[in-house]
């Protein structure tokens, strides 16, 4: 296994297809770009989940894993997006309101952080305005600003930007590095990255 530092998931890795009650989680293909920008951008009108094109859908669909029911109709989806073995972002989670209550959520959920621990990352973030569900993953309310890669990557561009009321949590150590630029997010903890190598911070 790797040597990831976050929690266990408490999810059996030997089976690709893990049941969510009478569904499957599966990784997505392209052919599912279509349902995952309809589920996203259907709740992007009021913040919700930011909106996505189809074209940046099709371009990250490896990113996500989608639930199905038995007879393969689509009821959810949600991605992982790895910003390197220091982080990862849960992004775009959401469950059909047909589907609620069946526990897609919870499954999609184990399986991005199964594959964030196949992958060895230290750390998972997300933002959300539901940290009720995540706190049963082990994940805990932090400062947004630990997070400069994600600030660099979709705050800046965000409509929200100033008027955001997402909560910002993790899960494992919070990483001491950052790959987005780093020197438009200064924080006396970062790790500096110099001609392509990590040099750590000299303590005090």
């Amino acid at each position: 296994m790797s040597n990831s530092s976050l929690m266990p998931v408490s999810e059996s890795t030997s089976s690709s297809r893990p049941r969510v009650g009478g569904a499957t989680v599966r990784k997505a293909k392209l052919p599912d770009a279509v349902n995952i920008f309809e589920l996203v951008n259907s709740l992007s009108g009021d913040g919700t989940l930011l909106r996505r094109s189809y074209a940046e859908i099709c371009e990250n669909v490896r990113d996500f894993t989608v639930a199905e029911s038995e007879s393969g109709v689509f009821l959810g989806c949600g991605a992982l997006h790895l910003y390197g073995p220091h982080l990862a972002e849960v992004r775009s989670i959401v469950v059909k309101p047909e589907a609620k209550g069946q526990g897609a959520g919870g499954r999609l959920l184990r399986a991005l952080l199964i594959e964030a621990e196949e992958h060895g990352v230290t750390c998972v973030s997300l933002f959300t305005r539901i940290p009720d569900f995540f706190f049963h993953f082990g994940f805990r309310v932090v400062d947004r600003t630990a997070l400069p890669d994600k600030i660099y990557k979709d705050c800046q561009t965000c409509p929200r930007l100033y008027a955001c009321d997402e909560v910002a949590m993790a899960r494992g150590p919070i990483p001491r590095i950052a790959v987005l630029g780093p020197s438009r997010f200064p924080q006396p903890e970062l790790v500096k990255l110099q001609a392509g190598s990590i040099v750590p911070t000299p303590t005090k």
